[in-house]
């Protein structure tokens, strides 16, 4: 399943959860509290919570400590576990790009990039998934993409990556809401937004994408900011509320939250044009552009 770009199955974000997911319920299931699995690690209540939630990298000889403790002796199922250690250490395609990418965000593009569906409510901007290179470079550049470093374009480069998971013969879908005011702000200038459109209208032939504009009558009642919701076919990854701001991200997973904001874009979807609707709003600004 690999392939070039975002691979479906490489993220070492989601096998690092789903190896923290397995620990746990091994350690449940021979019901061991937390304060004795963080004694045979050296380590504390904290540490084993955030392994089993699959916040931290994981050492292989914690794992194997874990293992004997939890009474796992059969050479194949250790020999899966480790194998699940080796793999959640491995770089993601996106390494390369680690000095233009923050540390929240990468944990973001790992999910995303094993995510069966996306669904992504926008208010200012075009999802980034959607977006065309010139529209990214316009919004990267603040508007100057003449002026645009390397450091700038890298971060372009990757946007135009994380797009590639969209090509995939096992691509998600791809569930996007915006709000009107998108299709006419003029990122870039008209001839950019223009192409944007164009671009759009192409990617909403495909079945694996829906997109959907809230009007200006109906605008901002459901949401007061935009969030991206991840959706897995994995039972061991939990669906995630993405929430960016200026100087990190909040990521959701709490039952509560996820039903909150699966409520929200339930009332986002109806409040919107539906995506034939929405298909033809596009064409009718392309002729005015």
């Amino acid at each position: 399943m690999a392939r070039q770009g975002a691979a479906r199955d490489g993220s070492p974000t989601a096998r690092r959860i789903i190896l923290g997911a397995q620990l746990r319920r091994l350690r449940e299931a021979a019901e061991i509290p937390p304060a004795e699995a963080a004694k045979a690690i050296r380590g504390s209540e904290s540490k084993i919570s955030r392994m089993e939630l699959g916040r931290v990298s994981l050492k292989e000889r914690d794992i194997e400590d874990l293992l004997t403790l939890y009474g796992v002796h059969d050479p194949a199922e250790r020999e899966h576990f480790m194998q699940l250690v080796t793999d959640s250490r491995q770089p993601g395609w996106w390494n390369r790009y680690a000095e233009s990418m923050p540390p929240w965000f990468q944990d973001y593009v790992g999910l995303e990039g094993v995510a069966a569906r996306i669904q992504t409510y926008e208010l200012q901007f075009i999802p980034g998934l959607l977006q065309t290179e010139d529209y990214a470079m316009a919004l990267a550049s603040s508007g100057h993409p003449s002026l645009a470093d390397d450091d700038t374009r890298r971060r372009v480069s990757v946007r135009m990556t994380r797009q590639k998971l969209l090509d995939s013969p096992d691509a998600p879908r791809l569930w996007a809401v915006i709000d009107e005011s998108v299709l006419h702000r003029p990122i870039g200038g008209p001839a950019v937004l223009r192409a944007q459109i164009d671009h759009l209208l192409e990617m909403t032939k495909r079945p694996n994408i829906a997109l959907q504009v809230v009007p200006f009558a109906l605008s901002g009642y459901a949401a007061e900011g935009s969030f991206t919701m991840l959706r897995f076919a994995e039972p061991e990854l939990p669906d995630v509320v993405y929430l960016e701001h200026l100087s990190g991200a909040l990521y959701l997973d709490k039952r509560e939250e996820i039903e909150r904001y699966s409520r929200t874009l339930d009332r986002l979807m109806v409040d919107a044009r539906t995506p034939e609707q929405t298909r033809q709003m596009l064409r009718k600004i392309q002729v005015s552009l």
